[in-house]
């Protein structure tokens, strides 16, 4: 029997490829002969880049650039195993989970070490980027991830800006004489699901500014100053990112990508599909199984129980979900391939018990799921 393992990290516990394994070591209990193909997937937020890289037999690059409060971070990139397509995970270089909840401040976080690991990447021959854009703790536009590419964001004065969404009012002109040549060369794929506007009540800084330590003042005064920076990016390129879709996504580096690169934005987990050779690695499966941390309605818009039950639908496979907890909305997924949700819990515990047991929880659920669905094999 072919069974596919395809699960998401657990987030705080198990990584993908470490879930898979517990998944495995279950399944392995019932059908020590079954033959399973493990894929590790991610959505496009943390997870990503290590799943890609791991599938491809790629290396992962670790490199020292501005975090987002404009202090040094170690960061990592993807080589991918065709040693020219480079996986980013902005958050590796501008992410929340880099600044203290105290010290969030969007006025001053940047996206410059973002624009780092593109140019470093770049040095390294890589033509074809995958960016995940989730997670940042920025709300400049990607002005940062610009600067660090050699384009010059001037001021009245012809003087250059500094750094942070608190300095886009300043903002006169945009010099991009010396804007790497090597970006116009290569292709950006960007994965996100967010489909947010730039400015308005919809857009980066009202939807996620106040995540990223925004008062109710900064937020009005980010989304006035992202509506100049876009006045001025139409005024440059021809393209309104004012009310583009996607273009608010991490804080306005989406719009950035929009405007200055060769670029398409799609859903990560789409993304993770083609890259990881999913679906053709589906053929004469019996079963999948995937999960993540979290199943609740939110599973719906694109994660990644919802992208793997989809493209295991168009092989007529069922899939079976194990999750870390079960949360509410979760009907509308049996209509899109899912067969069964399972909670690996297996009875009351803390929630830090529930993750230091993770291993341990997901082999028994994956080991009674299976054990369940031979039963009904067999009865027919």
């Amino acid at each position: 029997m072919k069974i596919i393992i395809a699960p998401d990290s657990f987030k705080g516990s198990l990584s993908a490829p470490e879930a898979a394994g517990a998944i495995e070591a279950g399944i392995k209990k019932v059908l020590p002969q079954a033959q399973t193909v493990l894929v590790p997937v991610a959505d496009g937020g943390e997870g990503t880049m290590e799943s890609l890289v791991a599938s491809t037999d790629g290396r992962k690059v670790e490199v020292d650039v501005t975090g987002p409060m404009n202090v040094p971070v170690r960061a990592a990139y993807g080589i991918l195993g065709d040693q020219v397509t480079c996986v980013i995970e902005m958050a590796s270089a501008s992410g929340l989970i880099l600044v203290q909840p105290e010290e969030r401040n969007p006025l001053i976080s940047t996206t410059y070490g973002t624009g780092e690991l593109i140019k470093r990447a770049l040095d390294d021959g890589c033509r074809r980027f995958i960016v995940g854009i989730g997670g940042s703790a920025t709300n400049d536009g990607g002005i940062g991830m610009l600067q660090a590419l050699g384009m010059k964001l001037l001021d009245a004065e012809g003087n250059s800006i500094g750094f942070g969404g608190g300095e886009l009012h300043r903002i006169r002109e945009i010099d991009d004489q010396h804007f790497d040549p090597r970006i116009s060369e290569s292709h950006f794929l960007l994965a996100s699901d967010v489909q947010n506007p730039l400015i308005g009540p919809n857009g980066a800084s009202h939807v996620f500014g106040p995540q990223k330590g925004a008062t109710v003042e900064m937020v009005k005064a980010l989304d006035h100053s992202l509506g100049m920076w876009a006045d001025l990016v139409e005024a440059k390129t021809g393209i309104s990112l004012h009310n583009l879709p996607g273009a608010g996504a991490a804080g306005g580096i989406g719009g950035a990508f929009q405007a200055f690169f060769p670029s398409r934005m799609e859903r990560g987990i789409d993304i993770v599909i083609e890259y990881t050779g999913l679906g053709e690695k589906m053929q004469d499966a019996a079963i999948v199984f995937t999960g993540e941390g979290q199943i609740d309605f939110q599973t719906a818009s694109g994660k990644t129980p919802m992208g793997v039950a989809q493209e295991a639908q168009k092989w007529g496979v069922p899939v079976f979900v194990l999750a870390g907890s079960v949360g509410s909305g979760t009907d509308i997924l049996y209509g899109y391939g899912i067969h069964s949700i399972n909670s690996i819990m297996s009875g009351p515990m803390t929630l830090q018990e529930a993750m230091s047991r993770a291993p341990e929880l997901l082999a028994q659920k994956a080991e009674q799921v299976l054990r369940t669905y031979l039963a009904g094999l067999h009865s027919k």
